[in-house]
């Protein structure tokens, strides 16, 4: 992360998740000033806050810097004191990265970790050999989640738990190992790991040579339709960067053919944007079976204590709208 003395840092991811990713111990082990927020999190309140304070480095999930956004255009504060943030807790609209560096002079830094990994796993910072990468090149390795630090190590797997190429483009199950992995939960009787030591994340993701990985989807939310895997991630990724959607969540829903097919949540910035055209949007951008069956919009998305989108609540309330019953 890259914290110094003269950093003052922003928490707004919360303490119940991974201790504020480790932020309070950070930040006192180089002695940067610590902000905390509190309870106001929405964006004009972490706009007045960011200029109040001065804060250098903020950390937090995607849905606050979305609303940070919204916050810093209806106030007109430009957060000129704010130099990066460490993105974490699910994955971020790469259409984020050039708004907040291009309009705000902000670096987005994609991280990735969880609870059993205390916190962290990976962070993405570029080497020194891509310095001769072009900005396009550069950007689009920003748009993963890194690779991991000392004491860290990752590998992808098929379901048979056969190690798979690290080749960046082989979708795998990610596993890691550490020293500060996580080796048996609290009162069970057994290991929470494989027989040769690893953790299996519940994620599924791709591996490159330099270590970058990028998380493709959970393996609980990915769809299987047809056989074929459809990343939910890329398919709200692609939704938001339609300039009239403010947020969307791609689930799978039920189909008497195909067993699962795409069907997006969206919430809509401009009234007047409709299904057809957000479909339309897909064009050119996936192949047209990973399109999307439906659109949806919504007034709200139901999000967690950590700011996650609930797809579980989701599937229950949407999972059957392409069957023919429903």
């Amino acid at each position: 992360m890259g914290l110094r003395a003269r950093d003052t840092v922003l928490a707004v991811v919360p303490m119940f998740h991974v201790n504020a990713w480790g932020t309070p111990y950070i930040a006192a082990s180089v002695g940067a000033k610590l902000v905390l927020p509190g309870p106001h999190l929405d964006g004009a309140s972490l706009a007045r806050l960011i200029d109040a304070e001065k804060v250098t480095l903020a950390l937090g999930v995607p849905t606050i810097w979305m609303g940070l956004l919204k916050g810093l255009e209806e106030t007109g504060a430009t957060a000129q004191s704010l130099e990066r943030t460490i993105v974490g807790g699910s994955a971020l609209p790469t259409v984020m990265i050039p708004t907040f560096r291009d309009k705000y002079g902000v670096d987005l830094i994609h991280a990735w970790g969880m609870t059993e990994t205390s916190p962290l796993g990976t962070l993405n910072q570029l080497l020194q050999k891509h310095d001769d990468l072009d900005d396009t090149a550069k950007a689009k390795l920003r748009e993963g989640q890194g690779r991991p630090p000392y004491g860290v190590d990752l590998r992808i797997v098929d379901d048979s738990g056969t190690v798979r190429p690290r080749d960046g483009m082989t979708q795998g199950n990610l596993q890691i190992s550490g020293h500060w992995v996580v080796d048996q939960y609290f009162r069970a009787e057994t290991t929470a790991l494989t027989p040769d030591g690893w953790f299996d994340t519940g994620d599924v993701a791709t591996l490159d040579q330099d270590g970058y990985v990028i998380i493709r989807d959970r393996s609980k939310d990915i769809i299987k339709s047809g056989g074929e895997w459809i990343s939910t991630v890329e398919l709200e990724d692609i939704a938001m960067s339609h300039p009239k959607v403010a947020q969307a969540a791609a689930i799978a829903a039920q189909h008497p053919k195909w067993d699962e097919r795409p069907v997006v949540l969206a919430i809509a910035s401009d009234p007047d944007l409709t299904e057809e055209e957000l479909l339309a949007h897909y064009d050119g951008r996936v192949a047209k079976w990973q399109v999307p069956d439906r659109v949806i919009f919504v007034d709200d998305l139901p999000l967690g204590g950590t700011g996650k989108v609930l797809k579980t609540k989701l599937r229950d309330t949407y999972g059957g709208c392409l069957m023919p019953d429903q």
